[in-house]
């Protein structure tokens, strides 16, 4: 009966010691959720949280918009069409099936998706002797052919709905392309490359070019660096002030520690110097003693 009853004290002791201490550890964290945020925390932290939110997306945005926007327009600007389209006509078109055989197309819906049936559409077109000459190459070996006027006309160039041929809907719609353009004999306004005369766009706007880099490439990446840089500066300054901090605190501690090593130093060395005058006096009393010897004797 005594052993029954002193384990269920025990029991009991346990017990109220379980919810003493699940009533402290509430209590604590009532106590830090309780604690209110300054108004400079809050400002801290949102401020931190809208700039990362901010630099991650126009990072993200570059990711995408560089190959859909941006590296055509270099293209375009590079590949130097004409400001003033000519008068083109429709050659010929072939309509051509299987990978191998579609490595191009004039006009096709996706620019990251294999092509397995495409439109190879040629037009020719008529410029003046000038803007042949001046090409600065040629066009990789074009044959041209004079026409009236000291004009000449270019027999078969290669036409693109773009520089890259490719497009999403609906800015670029394949079937009204090829509808309208990959008739033989229509006859429509086009802009031929300078640098390759064997290549013709249907149409060509260098401000919008321009536009296209300024607006889907600087944008974001002036965004992207600046909210980094402030974000750096920002947690570079918290890190600045938690250094200092710390210094601080560590001064005190080097120098009491430098204190009591000096102190040591100087009991070790009072030390050491009252052991050496009894050393001196022991010798004195010695030499005297034996200095007295003979005199008694």
């Amino acid at each position: 009966m005594r052993s029954a009853s002193s384990e269920l004290l025990l029991d009991t002791k346990q017990q109220q010691l379980r919810k003493k201490k699940l009533l402290e550890l509430a209590a604590a964290k009532k106590q830090k959720r309780g604690v209110p945020r300054t108004l400079r925390e809050k400002v801290w932290f949102y401020s931190t949280l809208s700039f990362a939110m901010i630099a991650v997306g126009s990072g993200s945005a570059l990711l995408f918009l560089v190959p859909l926007y941006v590296d055509p327009a270099v293209s375009t600007l590079l590949a130097d069409f004409v400001p003033e389209p000519v008068q083109c006509t429709t050659v010929r078109r072939e309509q051509l099936a299987g990978l191998y055989n579609c490595t191009w197309s004039s006009c096709r819906e996706g620019c990251t998706s294999d092509v397995y049936n495409c439109s190879h559409i040629y037009v020719a077109y008529r410029t003046s002797a000038d803007g042949v000459s001046g090409a600065g190459g040629g066009g990789g070996g074009i044959q041209v052919a004079s026409g009236r006027g000291g004009d000449v006309i270019v027999p078969e160039a290669v036409l693109l709905v773009n520089i890259k041929g490719c497009g999403y809907p609906p800015a670029v719609a394949c079937s009204n392309f090829t509808k309208a353009y990959g008739v033989p004999g229509a006859t429509f306004p086009c802009h031929y490359s300078r640098q390759n005369h064997t290549l013709a766009v249907v149409g060509y706007d260098k401000r919008q070019q321009y536009a296209d880099i300024v607006h889907y490439f600087a944008v974001p990446f002036a965004v992207c660096v600046v909210t980094s840089i402030v974000l750096c500066v920002m947690h570079c300054d918290c890190q600045q002030a938690a250094a200092a901090a710390a210094g601080q605190q560590a001064l005190p501690e080097t120098s009491r520690s430098s204190a009591g090593h000096s102190h040591t130093e100087g009991y070790s060395d009072h030390s050491i110097s009252t052991r050496v005058e009894r050393l001196d006096e022991a010798i004195m009393e010695a030499s005297r003693a034996l200095q007295g010897e003979p005199s008694g004797l």
